[in-house]
């Protein structure tokens, strides 16, 4: 589940057993996941966040089904959404704040 408070955006990543591309994998869908959801919880359109990012749309859409996510790209995104900063909650290890 996705939460958001004040400005702060809280990523819980699934539990992962295996190391290697399966993990990465995983973690870029969830963050597609988060950004898509924050999108639409914000009314906007794939275009209009493209417009926001300075990207095209199908940026935008490989960017919300996990591929083609950077750390840069996570940061620029969310900043556009309107986030001031980020945590990533790794569950039984704890939280990182991202920014």
């Amino acid at each position: 589940m996705w939460g958001i408070a004040a400005s702060i955006f809280l990523f819980p990543v699934p539990a992962v057993r295996h190391i290697g591309s399966t993990k990465v994998d995983t973690i870029q869908q969830a963050f597609g996941e988060a950004i898509k959801a924050t999108r639409i919880k914000q009314h906007l359109t794939q275009d209009q966040l493209g417009a926001l990012v300075g990207v095209q749309k199908a940026q935008i859409s490989k960017i919300e089904s996990g591929k083609s996510i950077t750390y840069a790209t996570i940061v620029k995104v969310f900043k556009a959404l309107g986030a001031t900063t980020a945590s990533m909650d790794l569950g039984h290890l704890g939280r990182v704040v991202l920014w």
